[in-house]
C-alpha cells in the first residue's frame, strides 16, 4: 500500500486486529531501529506488564525477518489485556501484506485467527449468562 505525505512517498504495510471488544488498526513502516507507538505512547508506558509487552512483541519473534519497522498503532476498546492482543493479531496482518512468506509461521502460531470468544450475553430469569437461583424441591 502506498499513501502520499507532503514531500514524499512513503510506503507501509497496514492490518486490523480484533480480540473481543478491542480493535487495533496497525501500520509497520520501514524504520532504522524497531519502535512501537500506540495512541501516541511508547509501547513500554502504554502496556505495563512485560507478559502484554511480550505478547505485542511475539508476532515480529516468530516471523524473524532481517528488516526493522516503526509501528504505529490506533487501538480502542475493551481492556488492556485484550488490546494487546487485539495488536499483535494487527502486526501480524500487517506482517503478512509486507512479506507473505511469513504467513506458514505466523499460521501455526495462530496468530492470524481473530480470537471468537467473547463474554455471554445475559438472559432473563437469571442472575448472569447461565446462573440461576438455586432451586429448592420444597
Amino acid at each position: 500500500m502506498v499513501t502520499k505525505t507532503d514531500t514524499k512517498t512513503e510506503k507501509f504495510s497496514q492490518g486490523v486486529g480484533r480480540r473481543k471488544t478491542s480493535t487495533a488498526s496497525v501500520r509497520l513502516t520501514l524504520a532504522d531501529e524497531t519502535s512501537v507507538v500506540i495512541n501516541g505512547k511508547d509501547a513500554n508506558v502504554y502496556f505495563p506488564t512485560e507478559e502484554m509487552r511480550a505478547i505485542v512483541f511475539e508476532a515480529f519473534a516468530i516471523a524473524k525477518l532481517p528488516v526493522k519497522f516503526a509501528v504505529s498503532v490506533k487501538v480502542s476498546g475493551g481492556g488492556i489485556h485484550s488490546q494487546a492482543e487485539a495488536v499483535r493479531h494487527g502486526i501480524s496482518r500487517a506482517l503478512l501484506v509486507y512479506d507473505i512468506e511469513t504467513r506458514k509461521k505466523l499460521k501455526k502460531e495462530g496468530f492470524l485467527k481473530r480470537d471468537p470468544r467473547a463474554k455471554e450475553r445475559r438472559k432473563f430469569g437469571l442472575k448472569k449468562a447461565r446462573k440461576a437461583a438455586q432451586w429448592s424441591k420444597r
